[in-house]
């Protein structure tokens, strides 16, 4: 069935619903709005105002009451509306829902599932285009992914939602309009913490997440039209990571580009690069290399484009690598 990323998110959420009567969603707007994004459009009527709640707007208190709730048994799914607004409950997430399972030794689980979309390209006022998954990746206790299609969109938030662990799910806000053909009757074809191999080659490995997968494989795309093969990897799991994949794929290229939204400085892409070159050290035939935002605050609408990583900015570090 072809779909939108948004729909098959809402497909997601509707079947755990469906499946597990403890599933509860709570969110600003996510009731009779359905959604900023109407990625919950039509939930509420379908469930009623005790599933899907409408909460003030308050992301401590969202969040502190779906940790409550997680608690006592149920399967919370938080909104946060937008990227920049998870700050508040930033707290709540990293010293109470990320060490619960830890401090109690084991004995106390929290399945809470909390969706951010996140990242820039829809041109948005300040506080709407974030890229914090660092932040969330770096806190022991948390599992962080994101999906890049509409069909690990589905898979991947009912997984997520399946866990007995709390689950940072960050949504690429501008490919929430992408189509793409999804089997809603099949089983995920990988595990959730697994990254994806996209297209095969064999000159240079090109790993990207979330919004900047579609990037990576235009460039990848015009690289072949050049000549050169690359490889690209949808990371999907920002936390834990899925070095074997991305090590299997080194060791035959012998280059990696590692592509993200946000900031270079001390951003995902440094973690990975530092992995790869202990592991790969004896392989690699030039310097891994990242493609990221800058170290900026994010620019105003008109100014995003320049920001972001595009096939340019990419093809540049591939030939850059190339050329080592």
């Amino acid at each position: 069935m072809i779909t939108t990323f948004a729909a098959a998110l809402n497909t997601g959420l509707r079947r755990a619903m469906e499946d597990e009567p403890k599933v509860v969603l709570l969110g600003e707007d996510i009731g009779k709005l359905g959604g900023v994004f109407r990625v919950t459009d039509t939930l509420q009527k379908d469930f009623g105002d005790n599933r899907v709640i409408d909460t003030p707007l308050a992301e401590s208190g969202i969040v502190g009451t779906a940790f409550g709730m997680a608690l006592r048994g149920y399967r919370p799914v938080v909104e946060i509306q937008f990227d920049g607004f998870v700050y508040p409950a930033f707290d709540q997430i990293v010293s109470q829902v990320a060490k619960i399972h830890y401090r109690t030794g084991g004995k106390v689980k929290a399945p809470l599932t909390i969706r951010i979309p996140f990242g820039g390209g829809i041109g948005a006022v300040e506080h709407h285009s974030e890229s914090p998954e660092v932040y969330f990746a770096h806190t022991a206790g948390l599992r962080v992914v994101s999906p890049s299609t509409p069909a690990d969109a589905y898979h991947m938030l009912r997984q997520a939602i399946s866990l007995d662990d709390p689950v940072v799910f960050f949504e690429p806000k501008r490919r929430y309009w992408d189509k793409a053909d999804v089997d809603f009757h099949s089983e995920p074809d990988l595990p959730l913490h697994k990254a994806r191999v996209l297209t095969e080659g064999t000159d240079a490995t090109v790993l990207a997440y979330g919004g900047t997968v579609s990037t990576a494989l235009t460039a990848a795309k015009i690289a072949g039209e050049e000549g050169n093969s690359i490889e690209v990897i949808d990371l999907r799991s920002l936390s834990p990571l899925d070095v074997d994949t991305i090590a299997e794929s080194v060791d035959k290229t012998g280059r990696l580009v590692i592509v993200h939204e946000a900031p270079v400085f001390a951003g995902l892409g440094a973690e990975i690069a530092a992995r790869i070159t202990e592991r790969c050290f004896y392989h690699l035939e030039a310097p891994v290399l990242r493609v990221g935002g800058y170290d900026i605050p994010y620019p105003p609408a008109k100014l995003e484009k320049h920001h972001l990583p595009d096939p340019d900015r990419i093809l540049a570090a591939v030939d850059r690598c190339l050329a080592a």
